[in-house]
């Protein structure tokens, strides 16, 4: 017969027999749970590199979009453009939330906050393998797009563009010093910059202070009831693209962008908190739209 002390006897009627594995008497895996953590400050690094990539190259200086390097029709196609570029976006978000979710779970399992360098050297680590990944996959092997499409030496920019946020985070990663305290504060304010980022990425229209604010109206909408959505929305055309249903006015107010949606609107560029780039076809839409708007004010 096995003889047990009555506190041991006590603990097993309490919890049961030790699960196979458990990394404690709780059940708990530590590994389990360290593997979260790295997990997602990496996807949290990931995710603000991409965040980065959208809100400065796609929607601040305009120099390309997710999928400006495809043939016509589609690298010529607004519509197109604007939803890749949303759901670029909507990914990189999708990947921070999952990656907080992961540092959430690891917390509420009993893990200690991490320190400063250690969260640094994971997030970098991500933030520099999204600007790799995106130079070699998607600039040179698919060719979706390149840093400045326009420019005559593409590769330049391209090579500069990831010596500087890829190659530089992560030779940082090599040189932090392995010392720093606990990092609560480091971990929330991270958190709340990349999920911040994600928000800002949806408002790409207000950073670029575009003259002309693009409306896209829906498909078979009748170009009478369009122009009369601009008069109620106060607002004057510029140009109109070869589709019909892409239109740069003036300006556009408050009560200007309610109407518009109102009056059928599907996107409005100056609408807060929606992925978008439009200044990049006023060249485009203005040699085609002049003799458009010939025929649709007679």
């Amino acid at each position: 017969m096995v003889s047990m002390t009555p506190c041991r006897t006590c603990w097993l009627l309490r919890n049961g027999p030790p699960r196979p594995g458990a990394g404690g008497s709780d059940g708990r895996d530590p590994r389990k749970t360290r593997s979260r953590i790295r997990a997602g400050w990496l996807l949290l690094g990931f995710a603000l590199g991409g965040f980065l990539d959208g809100i400065v190259l796609h929607q601040i200086l305009q120099w390309h979009h997710l999928l400006s390097g495809l043939g016509d029709p589609a690298g010529s196609d607004l519509r197109f453009q604007i939803m890749a570029d949303g759901i670029f976006h909507l990914f990189m978000y999708v990947l921070a939330v999952i990656g907080t979710v992961l540092l959430v779970a690891a917390r509420v399992a009993g893990a200690r906050p991490g320190r400063t360098t250690e969260i640094l050297r994971l997030a970098l680590v991500g933030f520099g393998v999204w600007h790799v990944v995106d130079a070699v996959v998607f600039h040179w092997l698919l060719g979706l797009h390149r840093i400045k499409m326009n420019s005559d030496m593409p590769l330049a920019w391209d090579i500069t563009w990831l010596v500087i946020f890829g190659v530089v985070p992560l030779l940082l990663v090599m040189v932090l010093p392995n010392r720093g305290g606990p990092a609560r504060g480091a971990s929330a304010a991270l958190i709340s910059i990349v999920l911040l980022a994600g928000l800002a990425a949806g408002a790409g229209p207000l950073f670029n202070g575009a003259s002309n604010p693009i409306i896209v109206f829906r498909g078979g909408m009748e170009p009478a009831k369009m122009m009369r959505a601009l008069e109620v929305a106060d607002a004057r055309l510029k140009w109109v693209d070869s589709s019909g249903t892409v239109w740069a006015v003036d300006r556009v107010s408050w009560r200007g962008l309610l109407a518009l949606y109102a009056q059928g609107a599907l996107v409005v560029s100056t609408t807060p908190i929606i992925a978008g780039c439009f200044a990049w076809t006023d060249a485009a839409g203005a040699s085609s739209g002049s003799s458009q708007q010939r025929g649709i004010r007679q």
